[in-house]
């Protein structure tokens, strides 16, 4: 059986997109057309493949499609490239932390991917979550914080990224005049940065004994509004020692507890079989990764 490229290019933009509507959009096609060439998909495979919630995701036959499709469509880029056809650069899917974005990674990877012509689309999440989003096809590779391999991924260690608790130095003096302690810690707000972060959480469980929800905090899910939510003064909370380094040196912030740093580890995930300028942007990925972070111990 061939896959047809129309019904397959459907299925692609509804999971991408999270809605048929949208895929219809980015197809120049109505909802309806773009259901009905996923449903000729489904025949074709005789398997439901996309679950049309909102938003649209994979099942799980139709997670492994997509893994396929995702590689294949990248291998033919480079085969067609390979016979002297102008196909313009490639596109490719990483999954990435918002610190890792926000850090090290642009000026790691922008020379790679000017070297291999490879244009990329970020996917955000949490580095405990990036992993599944390689799992469900969405990406062709990912930073996570999971040490093991997928079955058909290769995963190498890329280093580790370290977290100072900070605060401003007036809200350090307000909350924090006696010390950076358990009772002072239960009344002053926190600076989390979205549901899935745990940083602050674990740190408090782990040195203060605070449960999650014994002390007031503050969401902010943007990396840059992060850092200067915590330079206002709103609260306090965790940045990645390269994005709080200058303002501790300079005093716009302070380290709480400077002896109690908390180290995240870091590994770069990938498919085992991927196109060879795939393959190249991993390898110089990881090896300019571990020449910029904390080594792993």
């Amino acid at each position: 059986m061939k896959i047809d490229p129309r019904r397959s290019a459907a299925f692609i933009a509804a999971v991408d997109t999270g809605s048929l509507e949208l895929a219809a959009v980015q197809l120049s096609l109505t909802p309806s057309a773009v259901s009905q060439r996923i449903s000729a998909l489904e025949q074709d495979f005789g398997t439901p493949l996309l679950v049309r919630s909102r938003p649209c995701r994979p099942t799980a036959p139709g997670t492994r499609l997509l893994q396929y499709l995702r590689r294949s469509t990248l291998l033919e880029s480079e085969f067609l490239a390979e016979m002297g056809m102008d196909v313009g650069p490639a596109r490719v899917s990483l999954a990435v932390n918002n610190d890792t974005l926000a850090t090290w990674l642009l000026p790691v990877l922008a020379p790679i991917l000017a070297d291999e012509e490879l244009l990329v689309e970020f996917v955000l999440d949490n580095q405990g979550h990036t992993f599944s989003l390689l799992e469900q096809g969405r990406v062709v590779a990912c930073v996570a914080g999971e040490a093991s391999a997928m079955r058909g991924c290769t995963v190498s260690p890329l280093g580790q990224m370290r977290y100072r608790m900070v605060a401003s130095n007036g809200f350090a003096q307000h909350w924090f005049a006696d010390g950076f302690n358990r009772e002072n810690a239960q009344r002053a707000p926190v600076i989390v940065f979205d549901r899935k972060d745990s940083l602050q959480s674990a740190f408090l469980l782990r040195h203060f004994g605070l449960p999650e929800g014994a002390y007031p905090f503050h969401y902010v899910p943007a990396s840059d509004p992060y850092v200067d939510a915590i330079r206002q003064g709103m609260g306090y909370g965790m940045l990645p020692q390269e994005q709080c380094a200058d303002l501790l040196r300079d005093g716009v912030l302070v380290d709480l507890a400077p002896a109690l740093f908390v180290d995240v580890p870091l590994y770069w995930h990938a498919w085992r079989i991927q196109p060879p300028r795939l393959e190249r942007m991993g390898a110089a990925l990881v090896k300019a990764a571990r020449e910029v972070l904390l080594a792993l111990p």
